[in-house]
């Protein structure tokens, strides 16, 4: 009895990772460049990529130009910076009543 539940166990733990398996979503689809992104890539991979290898590693990402960071990010080809305003003070903290 013991040995035909072990087995039967085993089938539905089997059966399971199976099912999920093929649940698992697959690798999202590259996004298209449109014209426009395609021709400012192309000219920032001209402009930048010295070892010739089409794409932009780290070390040549920091050399990109502020206005040319801008126009990527206009584009649509390099994620917006998050703002943090150095100028403007966090508000302060206010203070628990006091009981």
């Amino acid at each position: 009895m013991k040995k035909i539940l072990v087995a039967v166990m085993g089938m539905l733990c089997a059966t399971a990772l199976v099912v999920n398996a093929q649940d698992a979503p697959a690798k999202p689809a590259k996004k298209k460049l449109t014209a426009e992104q395609a021709a400012l890539n192309k000219e920032m991979l001209a402009k930048y990529d010295t070892d010739k290898n089409g794409k932009l590693d780290k070390a040549e990402k920091a050399k990109i130009s502020k206005e040319d960071k801008d126009k990527m990010t206009k584009a649509g080809l390099l994620k917006a910076p998050k703002k943090t305003d150095a100028a403007t003070p966090a508000a302060p903290a206010t203070p628990a009543p006091a009981n």
